[in-house]
């Protein structure tokens, strides 16, 4: 048991460059994760990552639109089974030690919203493992990283964002969202 995790939000191929919904920066967020990752110490961090997974066939609670607003609504992206749904490379390979999906026919940001295979929730999961104190970071920072780091302070995380292991969206709602998670306790490591 460990008291701290690394949380990786959602490095996935459809949130890469080239993805149905790819951020710039994303690729080298994917290879920096990987390297600090592979410098961990198991016995003293645990790896905790989430993964979008949409249902084919659905709107996901009007989460995925031919007509997005991008803003609530989204195209088609992360749907499960296809390639845009996978880690992106090279996470795809790293060390993970608690994995979460979600948005499974709903709207989901927060890893927190996300569930292991064997059903538990994200905060549950962490707690088993005697998690307090979580660096975040991922893909896109003004929306699930956002979100994510956000419900871990509402559940009484320690948080640190590495802004240096993220991408956004857009520059400048990233930069929003950092001094929003900044405001709200988060930690933000450059």
């Amino acid at each position: 048991m460990t008291d701290k995790a690394l949380l990786v939000v959602d490095v996935q191929n459809d949130f890469v460059e080239g993805g149905a919904l790819g951020c710039e920066g994303g690729k080298a967020a994917a290879a920096a994760i990987t390297q600090l990752i592979a410098g961990l110490d198991p016995a003293t961090e645990l790896v905790a990552a989430s993964r979008d997974d949409h249902t084919p066939g659905s709107d996901n609670g009007g989460h995925i639109s031919e007509h997005p607003d991008f803003v609530d609504s989204w195209p088609p992206h992360c749907i499960d089974g296809t390639p845009g749904q996978a880690y992106a490379e090279p996470f795809a390979t790293a060390h993970r030690d608690i994995e979460v999906q979600k948005g499974q026919g709903v709207p989901a940001y927060s890893a927190f919203e996300g569930h292991t295979a064997d059903g538990r929730s994200l905060d549950q999961a962490l707690r088993d493992a005697g998690v307090t104190q979580l660096d975040v970071c991922g893909i896109a920072t003004d929306y699930c990283v956002r979100a994510s780091a956000l419900d871990a302070v509402r559940l009484g995380y320690q948080v640190r964002l590495l802004g240096a292991l993220c991408a956004a969206v857009n520059p400048e709602s990233g930069a929003r969202a950092v001094d929003e998670m900044r405001d709200a306790g988060v930690t933000i490591v450059a």
